[in-house]
């Protein structure tokens, strides 16, 4: 039996039974959010402080590392290790406690930072440190890290939020740790006797080189073990990033969220001089001070439209300043003081306004995946800070040394603590591309020394920095952190590698070891080079895809929230992926049991598409998986069914009352689900009795020629199962003075065959539509979302750009097209309310904003729904996912349903979102073009 299988067995017979060995798991835990990989030999998912007791003493027994992971979001490396991965995000995720007069919260490691934001409110409260991550960090992680956020200057570090802890060391000894514990008494764990004397044996050294500005997170916080500061053990492990004892709970102190904020826009010529102004900004006692470069503004109006950018003042460089309060009128005058001086400076009272600004620097970590060059840009030296003063000039050097070295980034950061982020692109996946990220990270460290600052901010060292804290720390400070960490883990179980006895910052790196995937491949890859590891290697594991982000209407990710299994969210998957690319810990190429494990509950819904800030798109890597493991050889019976459903329409078509008929027969029924690999408890849509080509060409001579021209794109499921879509949008383009026409030959965009891989079938039919529709040289408008989507974006991929490109510049969808309509206006919907279920295409292609406007302007009262349907295409019919996609429709749609009153309207656009409606519920949904038809000539 080998160490990993001997290590499970012992934990299960000690009570720790959710142990993951197989290698689809073990690909998933691989990286965190860094550019390292360490295959674990196995994960465990604790359940209880005795759980993690267990581990440790076993990892000890058997000299297996443990290294401990939250939301693994740690950009620093140091939430991945080689031997046993413990993770606290599965189930030690509760809180425990909230004392609302005390104004504190104990919670678990594995709780999310927003949960525990979440569980207090009700009580006027809030945990106040709050990083980019905060929708799917955990609280550990952030113990961990020491991590700070944007609101830093109001609220603290994390350290400054810590009453109490209890951990387990190295050695396996509980800690109860309080605050200020003073000094041990009678009875105290060995460790923290040993520690009071080294401390007190060392106090020179530690009161100068240890505490000196707020972002000094490198190495151990040892300035906490002062005296003066009361031998504080507890904040001494915080930042120690699980090195010294693993965490099984946390007493976290809260504060109350002001009564105002405003937010203040400051425009300068370039970041430095942003950085310079910092300083003066402070005086004003801001509890937020974020520096944002152009750049990645312009990133931001790139993937999502100019409309996700409110307007800024002038320049290529801003600060964002908060300003807070009770005191509604000293809050506003304060911004004044702040924004004075500055002609077009920006002030923000509306609280949408400003969430829509924040959320720019929110997803700064994933928007600079790319540098200015287009390349893929890497975490390493992401999180130095210097003193505030020293920022402006610090920028300015940091800038000459990215010269130096030929690379580029975009810079942002929290330049009101001096701390700048940064994502470099390092040519990694060249010959001497280590040896150059080496060099340029020694240099960066000594120019980052030379400014009195720190290795790390907020995100710790990791195995990005740990090698070089010597150029920051003498060598009694170094000795120091040896002789604690032997003090709490002698046997070095805890996370090695890191801050003490650390591995070479340019060993373990993820992309170095991927190999280009460019040969064969049916998708085009436009944006990275035609490559396929490279595309999969945008994961840069931020972790969105972990966040549940549909109260904003994102979707990504919904299978993760149906199963919480890090292989089913988004980064899971490509984490997968990149193993297969480099072909070790999986092995088996396109036809890994491992990939189709972690793709088979892939929804292909495209939510990461536009909602991952590093433009992953699983939907397209689940085709092109599907297409080259089963090219030339026998399919899943729903590839034959399903993938095909617009050949047997269209054969139905002939006789659709006979083919209803049949599968209304209960034997029938069953075979037909059975050998079309359908699950039995699906319903079956039926064909309309007469298609909407037919009704389009016997009321032609109904129709007026007159208007504006306009083709309607033919879907199949508009043509054969809801042809009351066709006729409505008829309808309501006429009354807004156009004159639809439709192709004289039947068209495809062959969505069905994309999503089951069929991609060499998919290229053929696309290519004949797109090749017929550029001939027309008018507007193009989509009914079927999804269907729209494939000619807007799919075709991109498929074929060629040339051609492609004209026809997905031309194609709208209805919104889109009445947006551009002069006179138009829509009918009134005062009164009514809608609960609105966008397609998941519809959102990450097109965006639902021009449907969104169109009926609030109508004076319709919007919910809009976020996450999928979970029917998603074929996904939701297939055996083996109903019950997934039951759970995903239940995050959501299902409980609005419940809620919605009679008359509330439920818009669904998709034809597979009204099928999963009328399927789960007893409500129909109806297209946005049956409402706006309802209400014609009122």
């Amino acid at each position: 039996m080998d160490r990993a299988a001997t290590l499970a067995t012992e934990l299960r017979r000690r009570g720790l039974t959710d142990v993951l060995t197989d290698s689809t798991s073990r690909s998933a835990f691989s990286s965190d959010a860094s550019l390292y990989r360490v295959p674990p030999l196995l994960v465990a998912r604790p359940r209880s402080a005795e759980d993690v007791a267990a581990a440790v003493e076993l990892c000890a027994r058997h000299e297996i590392p443990l290294t401990a992971r939250g939301a693994g979001t740690s950009v620093a490396g140091n939430a991945v290790g080689p031997g046993l991965v413990l993770d606290f995000s599965r189930h030690m995720r509760k809180v425990l406690h909230v004392d609302p007069e005390a104004r504190t919260a104990v919670v678990q490691p594995g709780v999310v930072q927003a949960e525990l934001q979440r569980a207090v409110a009700p009580h006027g409260l809030r945990f106040g440190p709050d990083p980019s991550t905060h929708t799917r960090c955990t609280i550990g992680g952030m113990i961990g890290n020491n991590a700070c956020g944007s609101r830093t200057l109001g609220y603290g570090r994390t350290s400054d939020n810590v009453a109490a802890l209890k951990a387990v060391t190295g050695n396996g000894t509980a800690l109860d740790l309080p605050a200020r514990l003073s000094e041990p008494g009678a009875g105290a764990p060995a460790e923290l006797t040993a520690l009071h004397d080294l401390a007190n044996a060392n106090l020179a050294t530690i009161r100068t080189e240890f505490g000196r500005f707020g972002r000094q997170v490198s190495g151990y916080a040892l300035e906490h073990l002062l005296p003066e500061r009361r031998f504080d053990v507890a904040r001494l492990l915080v930042g120690s990033e699980g090195t010294l004892a693993v965490l099984t709970e946390a007493t976290v102190t809260l504060v109350t969220d002001p009564a105002h904020r405003v937010l203040v826009v400051l425009g300068y010529d370039d970041i430095a001089a942003a950085g310079d102004a910092a300083p003066t900004v402070l005086t004003h006692l801001p509890t937020a001070c974020e520096g944002i470069d152009a750049r990645i503004v312009d990133v931001v109006r790139t993937r999502r439209g100019p409309g996700a950018v409110p307007p800024l003042p002038g320049g290529a460089a801003w600060l964002f300043v908060e300003v807070a309060g009770d005191d509604e009128a000293e809050v506003l005058e304060r911004a004044g003081r702040v924004a004075a001086g500055h002609d077009d400076a920006l002030v923000v009272t509306d609280p949408a306004r400003a969430a829509a600004l924040w959320r720019i620097r929110e997803d700064g970590a994933g928007l600079s995946g790319r540098s200015p060059a287009g390349l893929p840009a890497h975490g390493g030296w992401e999180d130095a800070a210097v003193p505030p003063e020293m920022l402006g000039r610090y920028l300015r050097d940091f800038e000459a040394l990215m010269g130096e070295f030929d690379v580029t980034g975009l810079p942002y950061g929290h330049f009101g603590d001096g701390c700048l982020h940064i994502r470099i692109d390092w040519p990694l996946d060249r010959p001497q591309g280590p040896q150059r990220f080496r060099g340029f990270l020694e240099a960066a460290a000594g120019l980052v020394a030379g400014y009195g600052g720190s290795l790390s901010g907020e995100h710790g060292d990791g195995r990005a920095r740990s090698e070089l804290l010597p150029l920051m720390y003498s060598e009694a400070a170094m000795d120091l952190f040896g002789r604690v960490k032997g003090i709490f883990d002698p046997g070095d179980v805890l996370n090695p590698g890191v801050l003490v006895r650390p591995r070479p910052v340019d060993a373990d790196l993820r992309v170095p070891a991927a190999r280009p995937v460019r040969k064969n491949l049916a998708l085009a890859y436009r944006h990275d080079g035609g490559d396929f590891g490279q595309s999969v290697h945008r994961c840069t594991g931020v972790g969105k895809c972990r966040a549940d982000n549909t109260a904003s209407g994102g979707v990504m990710c919904p299978s993760y929230l149906a199963t919480r299994e890090e292989k089913d969210s988004t980064r899971g998957r490509a984490r997968v992926l990149q193993e297969m690319v480099n072909g070790s810990l999986v092995d088996g190429g396109w036809r890994s049991p491992e990939v189709h494990e972690a793709l088979d509950l892939c929804l292909s819904c495209k939510g990461c598409a536009s909602d991952c800030p590093t433009g992953i798109d699983m939907a397209a890597y689940k085709s092109e998986v599907l297409h080259q493991s089963y090219r030339g050889r026998l399919r899943p019976a729903s590839h034959y069914s399903l993938g095909r459903l617009p050949l047997w329409a269209r054969l139905a078509g002939r006789m659709p009352r006979v083919v209803n008929g049949a599968l209304r027969v209960p034997g029938l029924r069953r075979a037909a689900l059975a050998v079309a690999g359908v699950d039995r408890r699906r319903n079956l849509p039926e064909f309309a009795p007469r298609t909407f080509r037919e009704w389009f060409e016997r009321t032609r001579g109904d129709r007026s020629a007159e208007g504006r021209p306009v083709m309607l794109f033919v879907d199949t499921f508009t043509d054969h199962f809801a042809p009351e879509v066709g006729r409505a949008t008829v309808a309501v383009l006429e009354a807004a003075g156009y004159a639809p026409r439709i192709s004289e030959r039947r068209q495809c965009c062959a969505l069905t065959y994309i999503s089951t891989g069929q991609l060499d079938a998919a290229k053929k039919i696309l290519g004949r539509t797109v090749a017929e529709l550029a001939e027309a040289d008018m507007p193009i408008v989509g009914m079927e979302p999804s269907c729209t989507g494939v000619l807007r974006s799919d075709a991109l991929e498929l074929l060629d750009e040339s051609v492609a490109a004209p026809v997905a510049e031309r194609t709208r969808t209805l919104a889109e097209l009445l947006a551009e309509t002069p006179d138009w206006r829509p009918p009134s919907f005062d009164g009514t309310t809608v609960v609105a279920q966008p397609h998941c295409h519809h959102h990450a292609v097109m965006g639902w904003d021009q449907d969104a406007r169109l009926l609030r302007e109508a004076g319709a009262d919007v919910q809009r729904l976020g996450g999928c349907c979970g029917l998603a295409g074929n996904f939701g019919v297939e055996k083996g996912h109903y019950e997934v996609s039951v759970a995903v429709a239940e995050h959501q749609l299902l409980p609005a349903l419940r809620d919605a009153d009679k008359e509330t309207v439920v818009l669904a656009d998709g034809f597979s979102c009204r099928t999963q409606i009328a399927d789960l519920s007893p409500r129909q949904g109806v297209h946005l073009a049956q409402l706006l038809a309802e209400r014609l000539g009122e």
